[in-house]
């Protein structure tokens, strides 16, 4: 029998991980943690493929030296790409081990529940064998990739920064930096959860900022930017790597497109035939169940003329609003609010005996129309068939039944649901998984319905003029929405101008798209993330493969063992594999010091600083020989390797730039005597130098 294990590594939307900096944990089961002092994020955004840094630091404030182990709540549908970290005078960078991470904790072996709310559901841990010592700090700093979420030209991002759970005492300091390139021009751009330091909106390139000082980490950071609707189409980045940097044969050449079809009010859009599955168990009562009839009543208000719809509704029983998908109308949308009114919570959770009334009814839908199921549940299964993996063996040979290409859309509500069952569920049916909170229920699922309200591609296909394009994924294509956009990666091993060709049906006819897309013949460093997400997206593929088959059988293991083997070679961290102590110390000037450069013609000169000896004050110059139009970064970092402070100054046309350091700290206190190093990143090459506070 297939046996479905814990998918740690899920496509969602949405995730129930309310937190976000790491935590150092002595003991998890009498809530002793290392004091955090100070967090730095630092978010670069190329066309919504965000690359986030987190730094966090910390103190051991206990009356004896400590082991601990480090955790962070990596967001779903993330992926960790790098982990560094500074102990005891020595800088160190983790590599993948292939092996699963040790999700054991400090303790007795019953963590506090708040630890394991903070933690989530897809948290990273490494395991520390140095031992802390009394009043000594260290640092951690990981980085991950994420895909931003987007609806009809609106971009949000947010990185939880609520550590309650964990220390309610304020951090020293807090900095928030969020850089933005994108093809489309950027209409606007709003700082919506804190007071902004400052803003910059060029149009092609946005900067963000917010600065903090002794105040507690009480709430996420989130920014929401708007791109113009007029400039539609594909919008493509691209790099060829040198053969050294490649781990395999499949093509030297990385590429990821964003494609969007036109969201106008012209745009015609397919009729749906469409059914809203309705957990009304016990574990519903309260405030979900009013949550969930006012998401089933938005829903019935904004179906299209001319799709067909109905509801089935469940616990212990299953019911239907009818027995059949009817028309879309007055007379059947009031019919259907009066219905939806009357949903009471009781009862155990029938999940089988649902997908049984919903699922035959798509037999008489046709490939024509877009079938979609949205399901939403908040436990387990309890009645019918409680067994996992047969259910999901159910499920599937219904939808088989049907003979209908059928989209299910699973939304998992609060911290008792089925991940697993519910991840593949979706992903069996070209769908997604999204898991929430119990007060996210009516907002999450209202605005998920307006996301897959106008499909305008059906049973999407790509292909690609001249044929020298591999490697592609997602696979397959999900279908493409009115304001949505899809997002596409792969390899190739010449550099040519491509057309890519969307194929797919829209009112029984054939419908394509077709874009140009140069491919690149040369190393481009802002791009050289794209191998990381072309890695991210076939780990994510094969993982669907995994789990869909017999654990243990030969086929299995087979593409786990392909999964171990990219995951390794990529530096992108599986359900396989983890980080682990592998790197060697480093000092931090063998990090961060010097040039970096991948054919990039732009001229950068480093002036020094001056005075220097310095005191209290010092001016850093440099010079570039183009124009930028971005704000450059400066980072102030002391002997061993700490953050203490980030500057900031906008680069515009070429020519000398000085940047005053009043030799203070984050939250104005005055810097010690000491060796600091000063790290100008302009994204495609760094500059360094030394610098000499003496009091």
């Amino acid at each position: 029998m297939k046996k479905i294990l814990l998918l740690l590594f899920v496509i969602t939307f949405v995730s129930y991980s309310l937190y976000a900096n790491g935590v150092g944990i002595v003991d998890a089961s009498n809530s002793t943690y290392l004091n955090l002092k100070s967090s730095i994020v630092e978010v670069e955004v190329e066309n919504q493929v965000g690359i986030i840094k987190a730094t966090q630091t910390f103190q051991n404030t206990l009356l004896y030296p400590v082991n601990f182990k480090y955790a962070f709540p990596l967001p779903a549908g993330a992926s960790a790409i790098g982990l560094r970290w500074y102990i005891n005078g020595a800088w160190k960078e983790a590599g993948i081990k292939p092996e699963p991470a040790d999700t054991t904790l400090p303790g007795d072996g019953n963590p506090d529940p708040d630890l394991t709310t903070y933690l989530g559901d897809v948290p990273l841990f490494f395991d520390i064998s140095d031992t802390l010592f009394v009043d000594s700090l260290t640092i951690f700093e990981v980085t991950y990739v994420q895909f931003l979420p987007y609806s009809f030209g609106n971009v949000t991002f947010s990185y939880p920064n609520n550590y309650q759970l964990i220390q309610s005492s304020p951090l020293d300091s807090q900095h928030f930096l969020f850089s933005l390139n994108s093809d489309r021009t950027i209409e606007d751009i709003q700082v919506l959860s804190h007071t902004a330091t400052q803003v910059i909106n060029n149009g092609n390139y946005a900067f963000a900022e917010v600065l903090l000082s002794e105040h507690a980490a009480d709430s996420e950071y989130k920014i929401l930017y708007k791109l113009s609707s007029d400039e539609l189409g594909l919008f493509s980045f691209t790099t060829s790597q040198p053969d050294t940097l490649v781990p395999d044969s499949l093509g030297n050449g990385f590429f990821t497109f964003v494609a969007e079809p036109d969201p106008g009010e012209t745009t015609d859009v397919i009729k749906k035939v469409f059914t809203l599955i309705v957990d009304r168990s016990g574990s519903m009562s309260g405030d979900k169940i009013i949550q969930a009839r006012n998401a089933a009543s938005f829903i019935v208000q904004n179906l299209n003329e001319g799709d067909k719809f109905n509801i089935v509704d469940f616990s212990t029983n299953v019911t239907s609003f009818r027995q059949e998908h009817v028309d879309f109308n007055s007379d059947n949308e009031s019919a259907a609010l009066a219905y939806v009114s009357t949903f009471e919570a009781n009862g155990s959770t029938n999940i089988s005996g649902a997908f049984d009334a919903a699922v035959p009814q798509f037999s008489v839908a046709n490939d024509s129309t877009a079938n979609i199921i949205i399901f939403l549940t908040d436990g387990m299964q309890t009645a019918g068939i409680t067994d996992s993996e047969l259910l999901l063996e159910h499920i599937n040979n219904l939808v088989k039944t049907t003979e209908t290409n059928l989209v299910i859309f699973c939304f998992g509500i609060g911290l008792d649901v089925n991940q697993q069952l519910l991840t593949l569920i979706a992903q069996n049916n070209l769908g997604i998984a999204t898991y929430l909170m119990n007060d996210e229920l009516e907002e999450v699922i209202t605005n998920f319905y307006l996301q897959i309200r106008n499909p305008v591609l059906l049973n999407t296909t790509i292909s690609f003029s001249p044929q020298i394009i591999t490697e592609v994924f997602p696979d397959p294509l999900p279908n493409l929405y009115k304001g949505q956009q899809m997002i596409v990666t792969g390899r190739y091993n010449e550099s040519a101008n491509v057309t890519v060709t969307l194929n797919g049906e829209a009112f029984e006819n054939a419908v394509e798209y077709s874009y140009n897309m140069p491919l690149s013949d040369t190393s481009v460093y802002k791009y050289q993330f794209l191998p990381k997400v072309w890695a991210k997206l076939k780990i994510e593929h094969l993982l669907v493969e995994y789990y869909s088959l017999y654990s243990g059988s030969e086929e299995a293991e087979a593409i786990k063992e392909e999964i171990k083997q990219i995951s390794l070679a990529y530096g992108v961290v599986s359900p396989f594999t983890s980080f682990g102590d592998v790197g060697n110390g480093r000092d931090i000037s063998e990090v961060d010091k010097g040039s970096r450069s991948l054919n990039y013609p732009k001229e950068y000169k480093l002036l020094g600083n001056y005075p220097n000896p310095f005191n209290p004050s010092t001016t850093i110059r440099f010079s570039v020989g183009d124009r930028l139009d971005k704000v450059v970064k400066v980072k102030i970092y002391n002997s061993i390797g700490e953050i203490v402070r980030v500057l900031t100054v906008f680069v515009g046309d070429s020519g000398i730039y000085e940047v005053v350091w009043d030799g203070l700290l984050y939250g104005g206190i005055s810097a010690p005597s000491d060796v600091y190093i000063y790290v100008i990143d302009f994204e495609n090459i760094i500059l360094a130098g030394k610098m000499i506070l003496m009091k």
